[in-house]
């Protein structure tokens, strides 16, 4: 997850300094909604065009894991974008959880957890018999380990 990380970095800042190239933005607050869409469907369009063409990103690829559908087949273009939309649910219901929390209690440092948000996503790992996502239990998608799993012939 940290390597993806610094991989959306760079696409994140692409993004941002084209959108701010393109409308001559000089406030990072300025057009701060459409920044956040900008943003969203670039982080979007890396995930799935990754996925799509190899099952893999970058640090997917590194780590041997590779996305499937449960007949050991790639997911289809759909599967893919309904996926990267169910990602996000979990840890943005966090963030507001922890935001709410700073807000009722008073203590703004309690702010600061809300780095943990994205971690989110594993607490369905904990629970799932089989350690998948919730998103991926949901779609019949799953992370392949190509280090134990033969690959599929065609």
């Amino acid at each position: 997850m940290m390597y993806e990380g610094v991989l959306l970095f760079g696409v994140i800042f692409l993004a941002d300094y084209l959108l701010d190239t393109l409308t001559q933005s000089r406030d990072a607050l300025a057009l701060r909604h459409l920044r956040q869409g900008v943003v969203f469907v670039a982080i979007g369009l890396y995930f799935i065009l990754s996925w799509r063409r190899h099952g893999q990103t970058l640090p997917m690829k590194t780590w041997n894991i590779r996305l499937m559908d449960r007949g050991q087949r790639p997911p289809t273009l759909m599967r893919l974008i309904v996926r990267y939309i169910l990602i996000w649910p979990l840890p943005l219901l966090t963030a507001l959880l922890i935001y709410s929390v700073s807000r009722a209690t008073g203590y703004a440092s309690i702010g600061l957890f809300i780095v943990c948000a994205p971690f989110s996503i594993f607490i369905w790992t904990w629970l799932d018999p089989q350690r998948q996502f919730l998103h991926d239990r949901l779609l019949g998608t799953r992370l392949v380990d190509l280090k134990t799993t033969p690959a599929p012939t065609s």
